[in-house]
């Protein structure tokens, strides 16, 4: 056992495979690079995405139907809010400024999708709330109880997956909150953290120095 909650415990087990903490991090140093690059940068990261993991394709392309709406909400947000020369000097179209300013927030958007889609991929439910835990850690020292954040967040991620009952969003944020027909026992996904893993978050760190300093 590694904590407790009220009527709830954390149960770890090991797996092989990539460190959930490092999954996130990576993602995290993604996120943040792909602001700082153009299109030549979002394309190699798109690719990068793809071959690293080619099961992302179909989440992505899922992720990108879900978000169609927004993503032509804020094209048009963008293009038409950005000072400039009217495109084609029609006194009701887009400014060329506000296209391209759109049409690249937009392409982040996408490519920010797709790196969820490869954390998806990478780490389940259970593996991202290890990973959590794991980087939370060193918090205990300062008095966070970690293990109670952790379970929450749990159970946020497994009623997302389910259509709750009204007013069960209240439960979950009560003080002592238990919800009704949830698991006893959370299962933690905690991985030894390896060389590997050291390697890729070091080649995380230097690509997002990379793509704020070129």
């Amino acid at each position: 056992m590694i904590g407790t909650w009220p009527r709830k415990g954390l149960c770890a087990f090991w797996e092989p495979g990539l460190h959930p903490a490092c999954a996130l991090i990576v993602w995290l140093a993604a996120v943040l690079g792909l602001q700082f690059v153009g299109y030549a940068g979002l394309a190699f990261l798109w690719l990068g995405v793809f071959v690293l993991a080619p099961a992302s394709l179909g989440r992505w392309l899922a992720y990108v139907r879900r978000a169609r709406w927004l993503l032509l909400t804020l094209w048009l947000i963008l293009a038409y809010n950005t000072p400039g020369e009217a495109w084609q000097d029609w006194p009701w179209a887009p400014t060329y400024e506000g296209i391209a300013e759109a049409s690249l927030q937009a392409a982040r958007l996408l490519i920010m999708l797709a790196c969820l889609a490869w954390l998806f991929v990478n780490a389940d439910r259970d593996g991202m709330v290890g990973g959590l835990w794991y980087l939370l850690k060193p918090f205990r020292t300062l008095g966070l109880d970690i293990e109670r954040l952790v379970v929450r967040l749990s159970l946020v991620l497994e009623n997302l997956q389910t259509v709750p009952e009204k007013g069960a969003w209240r439960r979950m944020l009560a003080v002592d909150a238990v919800l009704a027909g949830g698991p006893e026992v959370l299962h933690l996904k905690v991985l030894p953290w390896s060389g590997r893993d050291a390697v890729v978050l070091g080649m995380a760190v230097i690509g997002l120095m990379g793509a704020v300093l070129l």
